[in-house]
């Protein structure tokens, strides 16, 4: 994954439930400019949930382009995905743009870069930015040794990687959606 900081979003899919949690820090170099933010959002009659890491410009350039592909194909997250990802690749201005996407709707959790990947994870966990690797392996392990619903594993993991990176915080955001009961149980 990509070194993007600024921020840590992870994503969960468990027990008839996806999660994605974002902590709310922006950092400018080495200043933290902002505590509260909110990265993760709801989209297309709050039908799929889409969190963002990176340049916060970029990231909000990226999350309208999503949402504009998700309307043109009327919800259809996939291919809302590989739309964006084909924009993002070829498009002059977006091809410079640091930020990635995790979205999810009932059926698919996506992680999309700016190298045009789109990658549905086997394990039904990803995450991005710079507390990424930290949320991913703590989500991992809470999924493997606990019976915590997706929603608590999401807010655990990210708690853990704001204590272990220092351009994550502890305010935490988490938007939910009721999945068909695929997923990890």
């Amino acid at each position: 994954m990509s070194s993007i900081h600024a921020t840590t979003i992870v994503a969960v899919k468990r027990g008839g439930q996806v999660a994605i949690a974002g902590d709310g820090q922006v950092t400018v170099g080495d200043v933290v400019m902002k505590h509260r933010a909110v990265k993760v959002r709801r989209l297309f009659n709050e039908r799929v949930i889409v969190g963002f890491a990176g340049a916060v410009a970029d990231a909000f350039t990226l999350f309208d382009k999503f949402e504009q592909h998700l309307e043109k194909h009327q919800g259809n997250l996939l291919r809302a995905a590989v739309g964006l990802s084909k924009e993002w690749r070829t498009d002059k201005y977006l091809r410079h743009l640091e930020a990635m996407l995790i979205a999810a709707d009932e059926e698919r959790l996506l992680l999309l870069s700016g190298d045009g990947e789109i990658i549905e994870p086997d394990d039904d966990i990803t995450a991005i930015g710079s507390g990424g690797p930290f949320a991913h392996a703590a989500a991992r392990a809470l999924i493997e040794n606990t019976d915590l619903p997706a929603t608590e594993v999401a807010r655990k993991a990210l708690e853990i990687a704001a204590q272990l990176c220092i351009y994550t915080n502890d305010r935490i955001s988490v938007e939910t959606l009721a999945t068909g009961g695929t997923g990890t149980p």
